[in-house]
């Protein structure tokens, strides 16, 4: 479907909004209160200040045509001296005659930053000047900080007039431009703080679940924040509760009914063992064997690894115990990490799970690649490669399936019951990360471990 431009331009501004909560919150909050001041300077200069402007322009026009008219009744120099005398003692004009020279032919731009502010107040003196006066004339706004430079074409040459800027226009401007400037820094200021307030309690919510799905305490968190923050944290920890309970339940009834199956396997193998030796009794010692570590198995995958403490592991030493574990299986295998890479995580956990991963590899290849490596995202990255006959890319999730047994397949581990992989990619998002299935270079099953950092 092809999108129309106003599609395409939601679409585009819709990206160029704020990700975050606080970001569009601020955004919320901050735009209408820059707008309002905006507008209501806007309003200001238009409404008040070039009203203002005009009426001091008028009335420095009419004292300037008035110094000319009388000039041009007596242009004597004695006349010419008493005239800048008044002016200087009742106006604040400085009055002087530039004998023999002429007008300058245009005038002096302002500085490209100052334009906007000076256009209005040139074109308010300019109106009230062409009003007032019958002579030509020029003026400068821009030449001395605190006057206004006009000359008028007179008798003899150029009546040249000083006067001070706040005759020709209001120069309290920028102090209302200052406090509005203030107020919005200061509104800003208090919605940052009240904003990231509330959005604090929610990263705490957000890290406490995240937390939990890594199988992390949570003792120090406590509902914060807004009634309905408040409320979500609230029902996230009745939520974290009843999982627990659920967990602790599925746990104990696992422990109970292996504790159960352990009493007649015992006996069985004693029997087992007191019996003459023969071809059935070593059959049955295999089955009891297998019987056994299918209980682990299953216990295992029930019971979980949460309770560890988190330490700082290096990864080569890590990779080394994993590794005894696949040659036992009778693999060739060969190690690639940096001595120096070390990740936090759970240490039996994650030796259980690459140990998974590993010897299912050594059960179906000859050789096993264990390697680890910093990721450029942050985090580390675990590469278990081998050389068997792999798993179909479709069929990659459903390996990871508890109790999944693929027929002509992988999984298919005599000695197991299909937890293999289930129990690594538990441990692993447990961690924080996971697991996922690629070709190998070695023309076998590649299996990724993804950690945060």
């Amino acid at each position: 479907m092809r999108l129309t431009p106003p599609r395409v331009l939601a679409r585009w501004f819709k990206r160029q909004l704020p990700k975050t909560l606080f970001g569009r919150s601020l955004l919320i909050i901050v735009l209408p209160v820059a707008l309002m001041q905006v507008a209501v300077t806007y309003v200001f200069f238009d409404a008040h200040w070039q009203t203002v402007t005009a009426r001091l322009s008028e009335g420095l026009a009419g004292d300037i045509a008035w110094a000319v008219e009388s000039y041009e009744e007596d242009p004597s120099p004695q006349a010419l001296a008493r005239l800048a005398a008044r002016a200087e003692d009742s106006m604040g004009l400085s009055i002087a005659l530039q004998p023999g020279r002429a007008l300058p032919q245009r005038r002096r731009d302002p500085p490209v930053l100052f334009e906007p502010f000076f256009a209005p107040i040139d074109r308010s003196l300019e109106r009230a000047l062409e009003a007032r006066l019958d002579a030509p004339f020029w003026f400068d706004t821009t030449r001395y900080p605190a006057y206004v430079d006009i000359r008028v074409a007179a008798p003899g040459g150029v009546l040249r007039v000083l006067a001070p800027r706040e005759r020709a226009f209001a120069t309290q401007g920028h102090i209302f431009v200052l406090w509005m400037t203030i107020a919005t820094v200061l509104l800003t200021g208090v919605a940052i703080l009240f904003i990231r307030n509330q959005v604090r309690a929610i990263e705490r919510l957000a890290n406490a679940a995240e937390a939990f799905g890594r199988g992390e305490d949570l003792v120090a968190f406590k509902p914060h924040g807004a009634r309905e923050v408040r409320r979500a944290a609230t029902a996230f920890l009745d939520m974290r509760s009843r999982i627990q309970r659920h967990i602790d339940q599925r746990t104990t009834l696992l422990a109970a009914v292996s504790h159960d199956l352990r009493t007649p396997l015992t006996r069985l193998k004693l029997a087992l063992a007191l019996s003459p030796p023969s071809t059935g009794a070593e059959a049955m010692k295999r089955d009891l064997s297998e019987m056994e570590q299918m209980i682990d198995e299953y216990l295992a995958f029930t019971r979980g690894e949460g309770g560890e403490a988190t330490a700082e592991v290096g990864l080569r030493e890590l990779l080394a115990a994993v590794a005894d574990d696949a040659r036992q299986a009778g693999a060739k295998v060969s190690i690639e990490a940096d001595p120096q890479l070390t990740a936090a995580l759970r240490p039996n956990a994650m030796r259980r799970a690459l140990s998974n991963l590993a010897t299912n590899a050594a059960a179906h290849g000859r050789r096993v690649a264990l390697t680890a490596q910093a990721r450029a995202t942050g985090g580390v990255e675990i590469v278990v490669d081998d050389d068997g006959p792999g798993i179909p890319p479709e069929r990659y999730e459903e390996a990871f399936k508890a109790f999944v047994r693929l027929d002509p397949s992988r999984n298919q581990n005599t000695k197991g019951v299909g937890l293999g992989l289930a129990v690594a990619r538990d441990i692993a998002r447990a961690h924080g990360g996971d697991i996922t299935l690629d070709r190998a270079p070695l023309g076998g099953l590649r299996a990724v471990v993804r950690l945060p950092g």
